[in-house]
């Protein structure tokens, strides 16, 4: 071992940087102009036609009714939301009011009895800030809150007043 290191330490340093071959890091890209042309090209087109794709698919018109799974969401001063009583068979009625509890609902229903009647909302299919400070009646699907007494997702609107 010891004899190796004396070889090793005897062997002049330009002699070992002479030995290895230097070639460049990189090497040059020769691809000719019209070929990144036509990439760029089907880039765009796949990109455009992706958007495309998603703005069809998703089903939303320039109407005041939409299209949801086969069924028509209307929206006027008084009723908002799909009449489908299969889906949205659970009703409460209170004061709307905008906040929910720990991040669980947009919006609340204030009822009698205080803070631990309230129904906690939700919609997918309804905007439920035009209903704010008004008596309603709501129709909707009950689902698991981890804070909320009640959270329910809403279907259907119907002011009361």
């Amino acid at each position: 071992m010891e004899e190796e290191n004396k070889v090793n330490s005897q062997l002049p340093v330009e002699n070992v940087a002479s030995e290895v071959e230097k070639k460049p890091l990189v090497g040059k890209f020769t691809a000719s102009g019209s070929k990144n042309l036509v990439m760029v090209i089907v880039a765009v087109v796949v990109v455009g036609f992706g958007i495309l794709t998603g703005w069809l698919l998703s089903g939303v018109s320039k109407g005041k009714t939409q299209k949801v799974t086969g069924t028509n969401v209307t929206q006027t001063k008084k009723e908002a939301g799909i009449s489908d009583e299969k889906t949205f068979k659970d009703t409460a009625q209170g004061l709307l009011k905008e906040g929910g509890i720990n991040g669980e609902g947009t919006h609340h229903l204030e009822r009698d009895g205080g803070p631990s009647q309230y129904v906690y909302l939700t919609s997918s299919v309804i905007d439920l800030d035009s209903f704010v400070g008004k008596n309603v009646q709501v129709w909707g699907e009950t689902i698991k809150g981890a804070k909320a007494g009640w959270l329910m997702d809403v279907g259907r609107v119907k002011v009361l007043d």
